[in-house]
């Protein structure tokens, strides 16, 4: 007998912010447990992805979510973080995919039978799951930031560079959970330096 297909979908969330994690998630999708709804996780509300991250965990074969921290962005790069982050979340992953479709451009650099899949967050229902399940952990990581550090207000932009945030930035610094090697924050720190 056939061993069926396992499709296994991959994204990460947190890549344009100015502060807090890279998330990365990957999921293998039930096909006689579809999950009704899925898209970009972008064109989404955030309580329409809450709903279908809680249907994406029950019904998926498998799923798994991994992190890069701020320190490795800043080592690394965004892109290599990123991949980073990617490669745990599918090293943690209990069940062994045939093929891994990554949504953009690249790929882990050692995952085998995996291809880059441009938009594929938005025409591949296990990529788009996957995205689903890393903005709602890499939000829910930054919420809980926002208790630590009240006054960057994580939880209203998630760390992205709003005005709020980069008005924040210039009256109290970057935080320990800023992104060092991202403009903003580094032409801060460059401007502190001088005086």
């Amino acid at each position: 007998m056939r061993r069926r297909a396992l499709i296994c979908g991959v994204d990460e969330a947190g890549r344009g912010p100015l502060a807090g994690e890279v998330v990365a998630a990957c999921v293998i999708l039930d096909p006689d447990r579809p999950v009704d709804g899925l898209a970009d996780s972008k064109q989404l509300s955030p309580q329409q992805r809450e709903t279908l991250a809680v249907q994406i965990k029950a019904r998926a074969l498998g799923w798994a979510v991994a992190s890069a921290s701020v320190e490795e962005i800043d080592r690394l790069n965004i892109l290599q973080a990123s991949l980073l982050a990617m490669q745990r979340a599918l090293d943690s992953l209990c069940l062994e995919p045939t093929e891994v479709l990554v949504d953009g451009l690249h790929v882990p650099r050692h995952v085998s039978r995996a291809r880059a899949v441009v938009r594929g967050d938005a025409t591949v229902p296990a990529i788009s799951a996957a995205s689903i399940l890393a903005k709602c952990t890499r939000d829910a990581a930054m919420v809980r930031l926002h208790g630590a550090c009240p006054s960057y207000r994580f939880d209203r932009h998630k760390g992205y560079s709003t005005p709020e945030h980069l008005q924040a930035l210039r009256e109290h610094g970057p935080s320990e959970h800023h992104r060092r090697s991202f403009a903003p924050v580094r032409e801060l720190l460059a401007q502190r330096r001088l005086f």
